[in-house]
C-alpha cells in the first residue's frame, strides 16, 4: 500500500521501520518541526525524521496543519491508501481524517477506551496498573474516540518504569500496525465502537504530578507513580524548606525497618544508616537515591552523613 506516515518521537520508529520491512510504500513522513534539546538548545530532528532521512523518504514539517492548504494539496496529490499516525502530536484536521480509502489508522498506548489523552503509558505504570497494552484504531475529530481495529495485551511487570514500558510497547505496537493495515486490505477486520462509558483519561504530565503527597498516598501507590513518572517529573518533597527530589526509592516492611508505630505521614526514620519516610495507611518508603536542592544526587547513605537530620524530621 501507499502510505503516509505520521508521527515525532523515538515511539514512533519502530513502526515506521515495520512499515517498510513489510513492503509498503512510504513516499511521505509527516513529523513536528525540529526543536531545540539539551542544555545547550541544539536544534535537532525528531527521531522519526532521523529514520525518515536514513532511509532517502521525503519529509515535510509543518507548523500547522488545519489551514494548510500547500500541505492539503501535497497530501492529496500523493493519494495514499492509509495514513498511519503514531505519537504525531498533533488532532488531524476533517479533511486528513476522510482523505485516504482505509482511513487514519492510530497506534494508541493503551487498552481503549481506558487512558484516553497524551500520557497513556505514564498513567497505567503510575495508577499500579498489571496490565497494558496497545490499540490500532481509526482516528475521528474526538480525543482518542474512534472505532477499535485490533488490541494487544502487554504486561507491566511490578518493577518496570514508564520508560521501560515506552520500549516495550512501541516495539510491540509495531507489528500490530502491520497486521492491522492487512485486514483492512482483506476486509476482515471489524471497527468497533468504543465503550465511552468507560473512558478514563490520561492528562499530560506536569510537574506538580511529581509532588508526593505522603498523607494522600501509600507507599506501594507513591511507588507507582514514581515509576509511571519516570523519566519526567519524577518524584519531589520538601525538606527543611528545600526541594528534594527522589531518584530512587523501594516499598519498605515496618518490622523489618523498627518503625515507631506513633509515626505519621511524611516523618523520617533512620535505621541502620538507611533512610526512610512514613505513608498513608502506616506504610514505608526506602529513600535510596536523594538529591537536595542546589546540592549533589547522593545515596541515602552518603547524605545522612553529611545532613543533620532533628529527631522528628518531617517532609513536606
Amino acid at each position: 500500500m501507499k502510505i503516509v506516515f505520521c508521527g515525532t518521537p523515538q515511539f514512533a520508529v519502530p513502526t515506521l521501520e515495520a512499515l517498510l520491512a513489510a513492503g509498503h510504500t512510504v513516499p511521505l513522513v509527516v513529523s513536528q518541526p525540529d526543536r531545540p534539546v539539551g542544555r545547550d538548545r541544539v536544534l535537532t530532528a525528531p527521531p522519526v525524521k532521523q529514520c525518515a532521512l536514513a532511509h532517502a523518504i521525503a519529509v515535510t514539517q509543518p507548523e500547522k496543519i488545519r489551514n494548510n492548504e500547500e500541505f492539503r494539496a501535497q497530501l492529496e496529490a500523493i493519494a495514499p491508501d492509509a495514513i498511519v499516525v503514531v505519537a504525531y502530536g498533533r488532532i488531524l484536521p476533517p479533511w486528513m481524517l476522510t482523505l485516504p480509502r482505509l482511513g487514519c489508522i492510530n497506534l494508541h498506548a493503551s487498552l481503549l477506551p481506558r487512558y484516553r489523552g497524551a500520557a497513556p503509558i505514564q498513567w497505567a505504570v503510575a495508577m499500579g496498573d498489571a496490565v497494558t497494552g496497545n490499540t490500532t484504531m481509526l482516528l475521528e475529530e474526538g480525543l482518542d474516540t474512534g472505532p477499535i481495529l485490533l488490541q494487544q495485551i502487554v504486561p507491566i511487570p511490578p518493577t518496570a518504569t514508564a520508560a521501560d514500558m515506552f520500549l516495550t510497547l512501541a516495539r510491540q505496537g509495531a507489528p500490530l500496525v502491520v497486521e492491522t493495515l492487512a485486514g483492512l486490505a482483506a476486509g476482515t477486520i471489524q471497527p468497533q465502537p468504543q465503550d465511552h462509558a468507560q473512558a478514563t483519561l490520561a492528562p499530560i504530565l506536569t510537574r506538580d504530578d511529581a509532588q508526593m503527597g505522603l498523607a494522600a498516598h501509600t507507599a506501594p501507590q507513591l511507588y507507582d507513580r514514581w515509576r509511571g513518572f519516570q523519566p519526567w517529573p519524577g518524584a519531589w518533597t520538601m525538606l527543611h524548606g528545600k526541594k528534594l527530589i527522589v531518584h530512587s526509592m523501594a516499598v519498605a516492611a515496618a518490622a523489618q525497618i523498627a518503625a515507631p508505630t506513633s509515626a505519621v505521614p511524611s516523618a523520617l526514620h533512620v535505621h541502620q544508616g538507611r533512610l526512610y519516610a512514613c505513608c498513608a495507611g502506616n506504610t514505608w518508603l526506602e529513600l535510596i537515591e536523594i538529591q537536595h536542592e542546589g546540592k549533589k544526587r547522593l545515596p541515602a547513605a552518603d547524605f545522612l552523613r553529611g545532613a543533620q537530620l532533628p529527631s522528628g524530621a518531617h517532609l513536606g
